[in-house]
């Protein structure tokens, strides 16, 4: 084992626990997932929205919900218990559930460290109350601080994968989102730095944010030659999973779609992490990738998001479609998508952990192959639903054939 990456177990034995460590670990995501778990592991609620627990992945030697143990980085000082029962009082949760799953969420939260600076440096850099992350400071930072950073980050998460006698710990950034890269020389912006110390502590790594992560210069390519898996980015809980099946049927159909506009309505973190304009720049983006390398091209049309306080957790989106049928006829698809985000997201962040240490259990190295069923913007692969389906299932096998 070396100090800048250290091996992790190439195998698990029965009875053997999984770490997940949240980036962003006092957030929304974050506490409905690890509420979400323990209520599933203890048969109090179905799997819900879990694709994981379906027929799909029997035999494929997942670790199970009861062995999944949590931990992270965040900056938020409301306890995971107390955070849970304010997502009940704004009608994520269901009542009496941060009371029955207390052990849990208790457990996890004493597992949370500190994100940010080092005390008393200079850097920013840790996720804010909420879930969400610091804005990286000013050019010429010194990087020897930004690696100290880096190196206490993996420092954590190597300590609590020794502490807690893990086979393995998966990084997942569930922080909301951040502004795009500014580029090459710039500092690395805070997904990057927390990416940078997943891959540091040996850890595969999962970005479910439109943020940077390991797409930044530094880091492209590091996960496989360090022999990690990876995932990402941006998961795709509401708007996007509809345009992702709507936008293949226009194609497959020979309609022509002249314009493709859309709102989106939410609160929360979330909301305020995109109203900043950089920061719903790089949501959009997946967005548009989708229609684009659905249709062709990008039609006319723009997607708008409006941050409203009072919504808090809960999200509508509308699109409105206009396209050309036969003969020249004009006609419009419209939908409404109204769901919590929180609850849309936890299941598909638990799958994703659990395939991920599926995948490095199975030696699978670099960016792992049929995961884009559950992002907008995948590292590979086809961008209609349907086709990952077929890869997500093709994946599946392979780690069927492997247990």
């Amino acid at each position: 084992m070396t100090e800048d990456n250290p091996t992790q177990s190439d195998a698990t034995p029965d009875g053997a626990r999984t770490g997940v460590w949240l980036i962003g670990a006092r957030g929304s995501v974050a506490t409905t997932a690890v509420a979400g778990c323990a209520a599933l592991a203890s048969g109090m609620h179905p799997p819900t929205g879990m694709v994981t627990e379906t027929d799909a992945f029997a035999g494929s030697g997942l670790p199970p919900l009861g062995q999944l143990v949590f931990g992270g980085h965040d900056t938020a000082s409301c306890p995971l218990p107390k955070r849970a029962e304010h997502l009940v009082a704004g009608g994520v949760l269901p009542h009496g559930l941060p009371a029955a799953v207390y052990d849990g969420l208790a457990a996890a939260d004493a597992c949370i460290r500190p994100g940010g600076p080092l005390p008393g440096g200079s850097l920013s850099g840790g996720p804010l109350p909420g879930g969400s992350l610091r804005p990286s400071g000013a050019e010429g930072e010194d990087p020897r601080e930004e690696d100290e950073l880096i190196d206490a980050f993996a420092a954590d998460i190597t300590a609590f994968t020794r502490d807690n006698a893990l086979a393995r710990t998966i990084v997942v950034n569930v922080a909301s989102t951040e502004g795009s890269c500014r580029g090459d020389d710039a500092a690395m912006p805070p997904s990057s730095r927390y990416a940078a110390a997943a891959l540091r502590a040996g850890c595969p790594y999962v970005n479910f944010t439109p943020s940077t992560g390991l797409h930044h210069p530094r880091l492209r390519g590091e996960a496989g030659r360090r022999g990690l898996p990876h995932a990402g980015r941006d998961g795709k809980t509401g708007q996007t999973l509809l345009r992702s099946v709507l936008a293949p049927m226009f194609a497959q159909r020979a309609l022509p779609v002249r314009a493709w506009s859309g709102t989106n309505l939410l609160g929360g973190g979330d909301g305020s992490a995109l109203a900043d304009p950089g920061a719903a720049a790089a949501k959009n983006a997946g967005k548009e990738r989708v229609l684009a390398d659905n249709l062709g091209g990008l039609p006319e049309g723009q997607l708008h998001i409006d941050d409203v306080p009072a919504l808090g957790d809960w999200k509508t989106a509308w699109d409105h479609v206009a396209f050309d049928g036969f003969l020249g006829s004009r006609m419009i698809l419209q939908t409404v998508w109204q769901g919590c985000d929180s609850a849309l997201a936890a299941p598909l962040v638990l799958d994703l952990a659990r395939i991920v240490a599926r995948a490095h259990e199975a030696g699978i190295e670099g960016a792992v192959d049929g995961l884009g069923f559950y992002f907008k913007d995948p590292d590979s692969g086809p961008a209609d639903l349907p086709g990952q389906w077929h890869e997500l299932l093709a994946l599946a096998g392979r780690l069927r054939a492997a247990a």
